[in-house]
């Protein structure tokens, strides 16, 4: 794992990234452009053995060319780590074990509910937030990231 500023550092300003919200039962995947100026909503998907996220993570970075991947960090509103920070540091150490690209964590405070705000907002049913709720979050925590990047 290595830190945004990492990421400047390592001429990964202009490439395109992957975002990762890690819920306990669904994960949340956004993508940007190459540009790194918009974060788009990519997939959610149901969580399942590492195995099979690893190989599905796989296959979206080789078919969209991704060169780092942001993680969502469930930093508590103080500032302190809980379990759900520490469940999300260990998945994530474990993925950069298995997937050679840099990757790195953004707090997430408050992003989860950004887009079920956004989603509100939106002419949107109940399901059809549910099933986009995880991957807009992960949409808001690689926007976060990007814009830190652009600055």
């Amino acid at each position: 794992m290595i830190s945004l500023e990492e990421f400047k550092k390592n001429n990964l300003k202009k490439c395109r990234l992957l975002g990762l919200d890690l819920g306990s039962k669904r994960i949340g995947i956004s993508i940007c452009d190459d540009k790194q100026l918009i974060a788009t909503p990519f997939k959610t998907i149901h969580k399942s053995d590492t195995k099979e996220f690893v190989d599905e993570l796989k296959k979206i970075i080789l078919e969209n060319n991704i060169k780092g991947i942001i993680v969502g960090y469930p930093i508590n509103m103080n500032g302190s780590l809980g379990r759900s920070a520490q469940s999300v540091k260990d998945v994530s150490t474990n993925i950069s074990k298995l997937i050679n690209i840099p990757m790195c964590l953004w707090d997430e405070r408050l992003s989860t509910v950004a887009a079920f705000n956004l989603s509100s907002q939106l002419d949107t049913n109940v399901t059809k937030k549910e099933k986009s709720i995880d991957q807009n979050a992960a949409a808001f925590i690689l926007q976060g990231a990007i814009d830190y990047l652009n600055n």
